[in-house]
Parts: structure tokens; sequence; C-alpha cells
């Protein structure tokens, strides 16, 4: 039995109410290590996965030295080595965090997302400081394990949520913690996006010589390499590397009601959409969540919908293609990255936002540095971000276990529902485990 499986829910609940607290203060734990070395000297960073968000997260922190690249991909790890030409390369993430473990500080991860947690992870433990792309991890068991993981190594660690650094959610987060609109009972999330859909193909082909296929796989069970259905950037629409738009944008999006309403972990469940496909994720899916008092706070009940399913109006308001409404008793707002709006808007014509009391972010990637450095705080630390992600992932065990599920967050299980269980957790191939 995993330590996560084994925890004390008496233990549990005093620790998310203790971290639920220090989250509304906005107190987070920085890391060890950073007292080891001065906060002077430049962080020595490996890096998995070197393309696409990976390469926009390696430069976010090439300011450091980057020291190592790893990518199953040679061509993109070339490109990379073009860039940092000291840097030692490897194609498989295991070899190069147990080479390099003496002489790193720190790992930033951007793979597909079912390699988050067998890379974190071993990062994690070996008391290297941590930035993962998102979503956190595959399942809700990992995200709960790194959390757990990290806390107990007492690592920097940053999910790769940047627009949690754009002023304009922190305004939104001022605003609903003022009581602007009231007392909010209802959130709505929807994302016009939709990853999903598609076969399997019937037949296999033989991987280029660039691609290390097996470890492209890692974790997940084997199937022949297919020419433009898996790598590169098409993993997410398919259960074993991916979790659909769900997995894909609801990190970002439902980040701020997390943070505005100071969620944590909801205790109902349900999720609706089309005909389940085995092998891929749906093209449209709508989830609904409940989540309990909060203190003070109100019951929240709160909904995502993505592709198919996004609704033309929210709340009575006509809507764009994205963004978040909060519903109060006072009124609603209307969110996005970049923008707000409260209604009705004869009621808020002349609304004056409250003081500034949340800083301006010195940037998602040099916080990560910075708490690397210093042991100053993160905002999406593993301890935040992993509720956020069970939260997140649990919507599609609901929808493939076609069932409203109840959810005992303590014990990591769906009481009324034991078919749960398999998609809660995962097998994993010999060598890739996360426990």
């Amino acid at each position: 039995m995993t330590r996560s499986q084994s925890v004390n829910r008496r233990e549990f609940l005093q620790t998310t109410s203790a971290g639920a607290v220090a989250i509304s203060a906005g107190v987070f734990t920085g890391g060890s290590m950073a007292a080891e070395r001065s906060p002077n000297e430049k962080l020595r960073i490996a890096c998995v996965g070197t393309a696409n968000r990976a390469a926009a997260d390696i430069n976010g922190v090439k300011g450091e030295n980057i020291v190592a690249l790893c990518d199953i991909d040679t061509n993109y790890l070339d490109r990379a080595k073009s860039q940092f030409k000291d840097a030692r390369t490897y194609v498989d993430y295991r070899e190069m965090i147990e080479t390099e473990a003496g002489r790193i500080d720190a790992v930033v991860v951007g793979t597909a997302d079912h390699h988050h947690a067998p890379a974190a992870l071993r990062a994690i433990n070996k008391g290297l400081h941590v930035y993962c792309e998102k979503p956190l991890t595959h399942t809700v068991h990992e995200a709960r394990v790194l959390a757990e993981a990290a806390k107990k190594k007492g690592v920097a660690t940053q999910l790769g949520t940047q627009i949690h650094a754009g002023d304009n959610y922190r305004r939104v987060v001022e605003i609903i913690q003022s009581g602007a609109i009231g007392e909010v009972t209802e959130a709505h999330v929807w994302v016009g996006k939709g990853w999903g859909g598609g076969d399997r193909p019937k037949a296999g082909q033989q991987p280029p010589k660039n691609l290390h296929w097996d470890l492209w796989l890692g974790p997940a069970p084997v199937r022949p390499y297919a020419a433009g259905r898996y790598h590169p950037a098409q993993w997410r629409r398919w259960w074993d590397f991916g979790q659909g738009t769900l997995g894909d944008m609801a990190c970002h999006y439902m980040d701020l009601p997390f943070w505005a309403l100071k969620l944590r972990h909801p205790t109902h469940c349900q999720a609706t959409g089309p005909k389940l496909h085995p092998e891929t994720c749906p093209l449209g899916l709508k989830v609904e969540y409940q989540f309990p008092k909060r203190g003070k706070l109100a019951p929240v009940k709160l909904t995502w919908y993505d592709g198919t399913m996004i609704p033309r109006k929210v709340a009575g308001q006509r809507v764009p293609g994205s963004g978040v409404m909060f519903v109060g008793t006072e009124g609603q707002m209307f969110a996005d990255y970049g923008r707000y709006k409260l209604y009705p808007q004869d009621k808020f014509k002349s609304f004056q936002p409250p003081k500034q009391t949340i800083a301006k972010s010195i940037g998602h990637h040099a916080e990560w540095i910075q708490a690397c450095k210093k042991g100053t705080p993160t905002t999406c630390n593993f301890d935040y971000s992993g509720a956020l992600t069970e939260t997140v992932l649990l919507g599609n065990v609901s929808y493939r276990t076609g069932k409203a599920l109840e959810w005992d967050a303590a014990a990591l299980e769906a009481p009324n529902c034991a078919a749960a269980a398999s998609y809660i957790r995962k097998e994993y191939r010999e060598g890739w485990e996360v426990a």
C-alpha cells in the first residue's frame, strides 16, 4: 500500500485545512535546497522535453544555467543543444535524473501528460526543485503523490499555469473576495476547444530514426507507432497519454475560481458527454462539481463545459468562446485571461475596484526561480495545483465510469463507484512506476 493510500483521514483533513488557510493567506513553502546555495548563484537546471511548451519553459528559465537536456526526439534535442552548447544530452530522463542529481539543482518537466509524474517524482525524490507543465499529472492519484512528496522533501515547485501570474486574474480575485457581487454560490467555466475523437490506427509503422518510440510510450501500454497520430502534439486526445480538453485547459480556467473562492476538494462530481470511446477523449464534456462550505464561504456549484458542450449564454448573459462566470447574490462577473465585466451593467456602471492587495507577479518562471534560491513563496506549488489537478481529472473519472461520484478526498476514492478506482490510479510498465 502506498503512502497516499494509507494516509490517516483525520491527519488528511487537518493537513488540507491548514493548507487552505496557507493558500488564502498567500503563504507557501519554498525549497530546502535554497539554503545550500547562494541566492546570487545561477541554478543548474535539467530539462525534460525541449519542444513546444517545453521550449517556452526553457525560454522562461534560460537566464539560469541549462546544464542537461532530455528529449525522446533527437531532432528536437539537437535543436535545443544548438542553443545550449555546453548542456549534456539524454533521451531517457530516468538516466538523466539519476546521473545528474548531484550536479543540478532543479528540473523542468514539459512532456506529454503521462510522463509528468514519473519525471517529476524522480526529481523530487532526489531533493530537486521542480517546474512541471499542466496538468500536473495524468491521474488523480499521481497528483496526490507529487504533492505529498514535494512537502516531504521541502522543494520549490510550480505548475505551468502561467496565466496565474497575469494582472487580470489578480484583480478578479480581489473583486470577488471583496464581496462586490455578494456571496458566490455558482461558477461556470467553459472552453470552446475539443481535444478528442478518432480511432486507433489498424496498422502500425516503423518509427523514424529520430524518435525513441518505446521511451515516448514510457509508462503507457505498448502500441505501434503511427505517423501523425500521437507524436508530435496529437497525444492529448488519447486516454493513455492525455486527458482531453478538460486536462489541457481546465488547470488554466478553473484556476481562477479555485483561487478566488478558496476551493479545495469537491464532495460530488458528475460528468455528461457523448458515448464513451475506449481509446479517445470526448469532443465535448460537461462536468458539475459540488464544493462544501469553506469557513464562512457558501457551498459552490462549479460547472465546466468544453467543445461541443459549451453554452451560448451563462447566467442569462451571452458569452464569448472561453471564460469564467461567477454568480453571486448581488450580481455576476465574467472574466477571461485579459478582461472582466460585471453584471447587471447598469448596476455596476460606476463600479470602482477595491484596493490592490495581491502584488504584481515577477513572472511565473521567475517566481519559481526565486523560490529555488531563496525559499520564497510560489503561488502554484504542488499543494495548491495538486488539489486543482485532482479536481480537474475527477471529471474524466466520472465521465469514463458513467456515474455521478460521491468523492472522499481523504481516502482518494468514490465510495459509491468501485469502477472509479481503475481511473483514479493506473498500472505502469515496469521501470516507470509512481508510488
